[in-house]
């Protein structure tokens, strides 16, 4: 277990030795036994997060301020159309003050090749430890509280399981690659056969992808791609179909809103479901575009896993504040 870490900053997984995600997932599931039973876990008392958010959040928002409440600290809402940051703040200035100010500093900022960029120049003038909400490339935390889903379901090993990461078809926006890198990241990293299914427009990072491959050379797993919905769902333990943008193939929006029409049947429904191992279950990040990007009997059903992966961003997150920010 490797205890030692605080003022780290967790800006991707990749940053992590295995060793150190384990221990994060050793304490967080810890302080899920602690909230179920109802005992104190104040570990953060008279702390302060600063959370800085450039994109809207409802799930990332409301579990990181319960989560540091819980902790015995306090987390400052920082929203950046209503402060100084519209107005010429850098992330140098943002980094040294704000970071004067906290115990620690957690950042939303998905704009496309700006999101890491920026939080990781706060990162570099911070002496807290910065935490990376959701950029343009990575949401690590999302990808650890599906991980700890996971292992409540089939358990902590997890090599030889089949994990199919999908593109689907969604109208509201193009979404960021965040999720789906960061699952194929960190998947990998276990030991996890890794069936990544999207349409050719909708490939991921090519550096992400090589990071990957190792990854899984070196854990025993597998990273497959296929451009068939359909086969990404054959003999899958956990199916993980959600939207993202053609972000590598063009920025514009009315484009990639034509190229998405092109694949509306891409839709995760019960047909699909039942490609998958009878076991197997569903996960998304939430929100979903349902009856578009996943049928309602389906994120309603009994595979779905939706709100158990929700719940334990909170534990996550509070594992990661606990270590880093003591």
């Amino acid at each position: 277990m490797q205890t030692d870490l605080r003022g780290r900053d967790l800006i991707s997984t990749q940053d992590w030795t295995k060793d150190e995600i384990e221990t994060l997932l050793d304490v967080a599931f810890d302080l899920k036994r602690k909230r179920a039973l109802g005992e104190p876990h104040a570990y953060l008392r008279d702390k302060v997060l600063g959370m800085l958010f450039f994109f809207s959040s409802t799930r990332t928002r409301v579990s990181f301020e319960a989560g540091m409440a819980q902790l015995g600290g306090h987390a400052q809402f920082i929203e950046s159309r209503t402060t100084q940051i519209s107005h010429g703040d850098t992330a140098k200035e943002i980094g040294e003050i704000i970071g004067r100010y906290t115990d620690g500093i957690a950042i939303r900022q998905v704009d496309w090749g700006i999101g890491n960029r920026y939080i990781n120049d706060v990162a570099e003038a911070s002496r807290v430890p910065v935490l990376n909400m959701q950029c343009d490339i990575y949401h690590p935390f999302q990808i650890l509280a599906d991980l700890m889903t996971i292992m409540e379901e089939f358990g902590r090993d997890l090599r030889g399981k089949t994990i199919n990461v999908s593109w689907a078809y969604a109208a509201s926006y193009q979404k960021p690659i965040s999720v789906p890198q960061s699952l194929i990241l960190l998947m990998t990293r276990f030991g996890m056969n890794v069936k990544l299914a999207h349409p050719p427009e909708y490939k991921l990072m090519p550096d992400i992808m090589e990071q990957a491959r190792e990854n899984a050379r070196k854990s025993g797993g597998v990273l497959e791609v296929t451009h068939d919905f359909n086969e990404g769902f054959k003999d899958a333990d956990i199916v993980y179909p959600k939207s993202w943008g053609a972000l590598l193939t063009t920025t514009d929006d009315e484009e990639s809103a034509a190229i998405g029409k092109k694949y509306e049947d891409w839709i995760c429904d019960t047909q699909r479901m039942s490609f998958a191992k009878d076991h197997a279950i569903y996960m998304h990040c939430l929100p979903a575009d349902r009856e578009i990007e996943v049928a309602n009997d389906v994120i309603d059903g009994p595979q779905s896993r939706v709100y158990d992966e929700a719940e334990n961003r909170l534990h996550v997150q509070k594992a990661a504040m606990a270590l880093t920010m003591r």
